[in-house]
């Protein structure tokens, strides 16, 4: 048996329980896992609430959650590994993200993950540390990278700059090259500017988009302006990639975008992407941003805190000591 958070119901952080459940066995692919530490997604927080019916349509389940206990990013130690699993041995310090259909039950004391979604926990990086990057630091990576095909010298503008997936896309853009402009509120203006940011926009005081500078490339995470306003402030050739998104009518808004507009659904499987991350997070270019850490035991305030507060960076759960 385990302790694990179990949301039996679709609502607020109020229905979490932390209770005893079986503990996970590995199939042949899979790696058990005794997690450390966990952490706090939007992701997560859509399928607690399941706010629109987007959640349950996309496999969340329909009038309960489909998996009972939630969470996607985690870090931990291999405890066993299945039959036919050649990159990891029990012992081995890991990482990893079971998003997009592969599991969600991260908020738990043990967890059997895919090997193609782990990647070894690189070192000089705390467990905590290691949690809080997997969905929002390759959401930022494939963003910008993939979707946005950023280059260096390229004029760059991160919308929604402080939360998970904005305080690594700062520090990304700025590895790639990029002129890094950050969106975000008066409190986390110089958070932003230590992240890299060449200038920090208050978005309570100016509104990017009637503004006069033009961008090559426009992150969006907040999804708080119309597709219109967006491309005004777009060069010629630039682009516009969206990942912040929670309804129907939003990503059909963003596929009728044209070529300026990139409507991005990330995918959280790949490993090999957290293995790229590796570099930077070992020469300390990439630091993840953490505002709070809270015991499995307290998941539910947790959740209360990242919804009501507008946490900076990520909210992180110890899982064990």
């Amino acid at each position: 048996m385990m302790k694990a958070a179990v949301c039996p119901q679709y609502g607020s952080p109020d229905v979490l329980r932390v209770r005893e459940v079986e503990k996970p066995n590995p199939k042949a692919n899979e790696v058990l896992i005794k997690v450390r530490a966990a952490s706090i997604n939007a992701y997560d927080w859509h399928k607690l609430r399941a706010d629109t019916v987007l959640i349950r349509l996309m496999g969340g389940g329909l009038l309960k959650p489909k998996n009972a206990i939630p969470g996607c990013d985690f870090s931990g130690i291999a405890e066993a590994v299945g039959k036919n699993v050649t990159s990891f041995n029990a012992g081995d310090e890991v990482y990893g993200c079971l998003a997009d259909g592969s599991g969600d039950s991260t908020f738990a004391e043990y967890v059997c993950a895919a090997e193609k979604v782990l990647a070894p926990k690189p070192s000089g990086v705390t467990f905590e540390e290691a949690a809080a990057v997997p969905m929002a630091a390759v959401t930022a990576l494939q963003g910008l990278r993939d979707a946005g095909r950023i280059k260096p010298g390229q004029k760059v503008l991160i919308n929604g700059a402080s939360g998970g997936v904005g305080t690594f896309a700062v520090q990304l853009a700025k590895i790639f090259g990029a002129e890094v402009t950050a969106v975000c509120s008066a409190r986390n203006i110089e958070t932003a500017r230590s992240l890299g940011a060449d200038f920090a926009v208050d978005y309570t005081q100016d509104n990017f988009t009637k503004g006069q500078r033009r961008y090559d490339l426009i992150l969006d995470i907040a999804a708080n302006h119309t597709l219109t306003e967006y491309r005004r402030v777009l060069n010629p050739n630039g682009v516009c990639v969206t990942v912040g998104f929670s309804s129907f009518w939003q990503i059909f808004k963003a596929m009728l975008g044209g070529k300026k507009i990139t409507l991005l659904m990330a995918n959280n499987k790949r490993g090999r992407d957290l293995i790229y991350l590796n570099q930077f997070l070992k020469s300390g270019k990439i630091k993840p941003v953490i505002d709070r850490c809270y015991p499995l035991d307290e998941v539910s305030k947790a959740f209360w805190y990242f919804e009501k507060e507008h946490a900076r960076g990520k909210v992180v759960i110890k899982v064990a000591p």
